[in-house]
């Protein structure tokens, strides 16, 4: 498989496919670029590519879900019952998509980050790590929801 990006976004996405039981032969490519607006850029230059959808073995997602092409599901994710994941998303480890929610293509959802029931992440929206968001919530394109942050003394 043929690899475009080499930082550490990289790094975990070959290690998922170390994991994984399937070989991709270099028909295939991933853009393996955590930059959701650069990740965006890179696929448009590269519209006649192969893209696979990797996921992580210990990764749980419902046989209901609809995962787009070129997204990567992460160590310990949740993906449950009717969630529609669009194209080039990332998935990031431990986080959770909980039922009927959409979310656009060239989004991330954070480690950490937990989605409630019906939730919607507009393309390229970047869901923080560790943040919750409430059931029925809409996030707008290209935007950055931002864990709390708590300052201590």
């Amino acid at each position: 498989m043929i690899i475009i990006g080499n930082g550490g976004h990289a790094e975990v996405v070959r290690d998922v496919l170390q994991r994984m039981d399937r070989i991709f032969d270099n028909s295939y490519c991933f853009i393996a670029v955590g930059d959701n607006a650069a990740r965006k850029r890179e696929v448009e230059a590269h519209p006649h590519l192969v893209y696979p959808v990797l996921t992580d073995p210990s990764a749980i997602v419902s046989r209901s879900a609809r995962i787009g092409a070129g997204t990567v599901i992460m160590a310990g994710v949740v993906v449950q019952a009717y969630a529609r994941i669009g194209k080039h998303c990332i998935l990031n480890s431990s986080c959770s998509v909980d039922h009927d929610c959409v979310i656009k293509d060239f989004a991330h959802i954070a480690p950490g980050a937990h989605l409630c029931g019906d939730v919607v992440v507009g393309e390229g929206a970047l869901v923080g790590v560790g943040v919750g968001i409430a059931p029925g919530a809409s996030i707008p394109p290209w935007s950055l929801v931002r864990a709390s942050k708590l300052d201590i003394a």
